[in-house]
Formats: C-alpha cells, structure tokens, sequence
C-alpha cells in the first residue's frame, strides 16, 4: 500500500535530483532553495526508511535502493504528465493530438513534408512540433510532455531508458558562403585560419566532429563560435568566411538552392543513425502508427534508406 504521506513533491525533487546530479541544479531547476531541496528529500528518505542518495564532493549518486525507487518514480511522473495531456485533448472537444520533438537534423529537411503528409492522414488530430537541443527534448520525452523525437541518435548516457527505431543515416557537412576563398584551394587543415561555427557540447554530432578532426590531424580551433541555432548560421554564414560545421539534413535546402556551398572534405566517418525516439512503456497510439506512415512515406520520397521496407 502506498505511504500517504509521499507527496507529487518528493517525486518531483528526486527525479530532477537524479537528472541534474546536484541538488543545487534541481533546486534552481524548481525555483526552490537548496536548504527546501534538501529537506524534501530528507522527508523522503525518512518516510521510505532507506537513504536513496549518498553525497559527496564529487556530486550525488543513487543507491541501490534509490536505483530502484526513481525507476519507478519517473514512470510515475510521466504516467501523470499522459493523465494531464488526456483532460486537455478533452477540454479541445476531444481532437486528439501528437506532440513531436524536431531536432535540427530533421527540422528543416524531412519534417515539412513529414508534416504534410501526416495532415493528409490524420486530418483530425493536432500536430504539435517542438524545436530544442538533444538534452531539452530527451527531458521532455522523459516526463510525458512529447510523444516522440525525431533526429539524430544521441549520446549512450542521454538514451538511457529511451528506445531508438533507426531510420536512415546522416552526415556531418562543413559549409561556407558562395565564393569563399577555401573553395579555390580545399585543404582541411587550415579551417582553422577562418571563424567556425561548431556544435557545442550537447549536440548529438559534437562527438563525431571531434572524433573526425582528430582523425585528419586538426588541432585547436583558435576562433571558436558555437551554437545550434540554425536559424542564426543561415544568415550569419552567407555574410561571413565562417565555416559552419552542421548535419547535412539542417542545410539541405540551402545547399540545393545554392545560398551555401559544401566543402569538398570526406566526412563519411560521421555518419550517424537518425531516427525515432519514444519511451519504451508506453503502447504505440493510433496517431504515433500513422505518424510513421507519414515518415515511411516521406523517407522514400526523399531516397533515404528505411530498413522498414
């Protein structure tokens, strides 16, 4: 039987406790003060008879009994957040919705035509696209406020507890405005003589960009400037000598058209698997499975590889 005395807030504060790895992070996270922070979950402790974390200089851990409780205790609160989303599609007068994380490998290339095509579908459900980082949307999928991502396949620590369904790959491009003087003579090793436009620490590519300039022998980058924003690289690029380091799939349209030109480096070493992400419990809804007729659909009309078929 379930002690009545474990409150929403005692979840709430070990979860993010567990996500963030501080109790100073998720209480900032919470808009809570680490004095409170720590006191809910001393509660918490107390009330299950069993300390859940142990703490040290070097951060937070679980224990073997905390491992086992926050599993629990995630699906407790993601259940809740699909129990909020159904009084809502209720209050909509009944119109069902899909929420669907876009990462920048996807959002400017296949989602537009996956979008279409899922409105030809599913005429009465409501599409909902969120933009975000790898991390913020994992966050999100993780809590019940997405049902799905699509892009690239991130990190084996940020996907733990996630299940991936690969559906084609994708590489990393180097790209530059039309005219740029690294056009005339393509030598790699000297990107750095120019600015770069490089994926910070959290984007699933940052890895794989590392692992291909250590490869090629490029050292440090002397002029550094990261971001994910794509919307800020479309236009910056075009009127800079930046060099922008990005997924093919985010400057697709670009490069067709002509606005941006790719360097000719083999950059086969970073392709990498994108497809969709989900929570593993969860049952597939009838909107996820014509969602992914739309997406099949889409990914052979744009001659990508889907295993599916």
């Amino acid at each position: 039987m379930i002690d009545r005395r474990i409150k929403f807030r005692h979840i709430q504060c070990l979860v993010e406790i567990c996500r963030q790895k501080s109790l100073k992070l998720a209480a900032e996270k919470l808009f809570l003060t680490q004095p409170a922070i720590s006191k809910t979950l001393k509660e918490l402790e107390d009330i299950l008879g069993a300390e859940l974390l142990s703490r040290s200089r070097a951060g937070v851990a679980l224990t073997k009994e905390g491992e086992v409780f926050v599993h629990f205790a995630e699906m407790s609160l993601a259940s809740l957040q699909q129990g909020m989303a159904g009084v809502e599609r209720i209050g909509a007068q009944g119109k069902a919705t899909l929420t669907v994380g876009a990462l920048p490998s996807v959002a400017a290339s296949i989602m537009p035509d996956v979008a279409l095509a899922f409105t030809e579908i599913a005429p009465n459900t409501q599409l909902e696209i969120v933009a975000g980082s790898h991390g913020a949307l994992i966050d999100q999928l993780r809590i019940g406020s997405l049902d799905l991502i699509l892009g690239r396949l991130g990190r084996t620590a940020l996907m733990q507890g996630i299940s991936f369904t690969q559906l084609y790959e994708e590489k990393v491009v180097f790209v530059v405005r039309s005219g740029h003087p690294l056009l005339d003579t393509p030598d790699l090793s000297r990107i750095g003589e120019w600015q770069v436009i490089y994926p910070p620490k959290d984007a699933a590519i940052h890895p794989l960009v590392e692992r291909f300039l250590i490869a090629h022998g490029v050292g440090e980058l002397p002029n550094r400037l990261e971001t994910v924003s794509g919307a800020f690289a479309r236009v910056y690029v075009p009127k800079s000598d930046a060099i922008w380091i990005i997924s093919a799939g985010v400057v697709a349209n670009e490069l067709q058209n002509g606005h941006l030109v790719e360097l000719p480096f083999d950059t086969h070493i970073t392709r990498g698997p994108v497809g969709l992400m989900r929570r593993p419990q969860d049952i597939t809804s009838t909107q996820e499975q014509l969602f992914q007729i739309a997406l099949n659909k889409v990914i052979r009309a744009h001659g990508l590889v889907d295993p599916t078929t």
